[in-house]
């Protein structure tokens, strides 16, 4: 029962050229500090896989993705107000990311493997009909909602540690009562997308289901550790059947977008305690998505803090 790490150029694919932030070289600075540390060699590798427009239909609108689809084919123009633009195979490549993680989950049920990493996903701000903030699909939307209508999973834990605040998520969710969320981030007042404040605990039957947890600009593992608990205490207390992490690396100090001092130790520490919490709850079924990060060594050294923590629990 290994823990799979999802690598390979259809991954790699999902990105907005060199001088953007959301480059395609970041997968392989993580690629290389996993080989590195010889954490190759401990996992089982997965290929990237391609999932189908029914596959996106679980969470995106029908319109929404016959635009990327044509926006794919020429690669001009945006897909949101201004954050994300396409490129040519942009369909194909997100379609990728969100594949990856719907095999990784696959995987998981089918007791092939305990833990999956994807390293290129957890693109938290797509909203159900338009992308936002370099996100084209929802992948772990259209995850929440694939354990839902495929696997007989209601309660799901999501847990985001981003510096962003997961509001693709949040706001398709917000009314869910058995959607467990979980999020630690920038405060809104100093960071897109602006929202996420801990007055917003989910609306209607889901009031009180979901938890922000915002932090000022330059909070660091002190920070951490001291609302950790917290999360750890909601997610066991919602009793969820399967665990998702988006381990965003954007939260580390040194990063050229955002204003937070965590070390990848962070990182590391919500993995091993979510492992811990999964094995608990969930049979030990949990996917990590990597989420943001724009300075390619942080990236590299929160990702496979997160691989060890899943090796080692």
């Amino acid at each position: 029962m290994r823990t799979r790490v999802y690598y390979g150029e259809a991954l790699a694919a999902y990105g907005f050229g060199q001088e953007h932030p959301f480059g395609s070289d970041r997968l392989n600075a993580f690629w290389q500090e996993m080989t590195r540390r010889g954490l190759d060699r401990q996992c089982d590798i997965g290929t990237p896989v391609a999932c189908g427009e029914d596959d996106l239909a679980l969470f995106h609108t029908e319109d929404y993705i016959a635009r990327v689809k044509r926006q794919s084919q020429t690669g001009e123009g945006y897909l949101d107000y201004g954050d994300t633009p396409a490129f040519p195979g942009v369909f194909e490549a997100a379609s990728a990311v969100v594949g990856s993680v719907l095999d990784g989950l696959k995987n998981i049920l089918e007791a092939r493997c305990r833990r999956v990493f994807v390293p290129i996903a957890g693109l938290h701000h797509a909203r159900r009909d338009s992308a936002a903030g370099f996100c084209v699909f929802n992948d772990p939307g259209v995850a929440i909602e694939a354990l839902r209508k495929r696997h007989g999973i209601r309660r799901v834990a999501y847990v985001d540690i981003d510096a962003h605040h997961g509001d693709g998520v949040f706001y398709a969710f917000e009314d869910d009562p058995d959607l467990i969320f979980a999020d630690i981030h920038e405060d809104g007042r100093y960071l897109y997308p602006g929202t996420g404040a801990a007055s917003e605990t989910g609306t209607g039957a889901a009031k009180g289901t979901k938890l922000n947890l915002p932090l000022e600009p330059g909070a660091d593992d002190t920070a951490f550790h001291r609302v950790w608990p917290q999360i750890e205490k909601f997610v066991r207390a919602g009793k969820p059947e399967f665990i998702i992490l988006q381990a965003g690396a954007d939260s580390i100090a040194g990063d050229p977008i955002t204003h937070m001092q965590f070390t990848p130790a962070a990182h590391a520490h919500a993995a091993t305690r979510l492992c811990a919490l999964a094995d608990e709850f969930c049979q030990g079924r949990i996917i990590a998505l990597g989420g943001g990060g724009y300075d390619r060594p942080n990236l590299a050294a929160a990702w496979t803090g997160v691989v060890e923590a899943m090796l080692a629990a």
